[in-house]
């Protein structure tokens, strides 16, 4: 593990895709923003241009029974895209079950006007700090 390097975690969705990445020590994962899924590997290039980028951790979209469906399908192109993009570059799967719940709730308890809430793009790249977050804390 690179001592100085960041985790970038990624929420891909069909018309959207949240980024969030660590600090340099790898304690605190923060949104970086939600793209389209073309401006995303951009973003992220950008990402890895401007610090050393260790891992990506993209949510796995599982079903609520633990199976893969055409969501999964969708990410496992996604991630297909950033091994050629970044080969040097591990990537984490990690399941993403709740994590849209969770972003929600995160931000009624933060005090967010409910109109805030309902804009799909908070809600993706909070959901994308928060699978970073648990990859961290399953991992520490």
């Amino acid at each position: 593990m690179q001592e100085y390097a960041r985790l970038v975690g990624i929420d891909v969705g069909k018309k959207r895709v949240g980024i969030a990445q660590t600090d340099l020590l790898k304690t605190i994962a923060s949104p970086v923003g939600t793209f389209s899924p073309e401006e995303a590997l951009s973003e992220i290039q950008k990402i890895t241009e401007n610090a050393s980028v260790e891992k990506f951790v993209v949510g796995w979209p599982l079903s609520l029974k633990g199976e893969e469906g055409s969501a999964t399908q969708m990410v496992n192109n996604f991630i297909k895209k950033l091994r050629h993009s970044f080969p040097n570059i591990d990537i984490a799967k990690v399941d993403e079950r709740y994590t849209s719940n969770q972003a929600r709730s995160l931000m009624i308890e933060a005090g967010v006007p409910q109109k805030k809430r309902r804009e799909k793009g908070r809600v993706d790249r909070i959901a994308a700090a928060i699978i970073l977050q648990n990859y961290l804390d399953s991992n520490s």
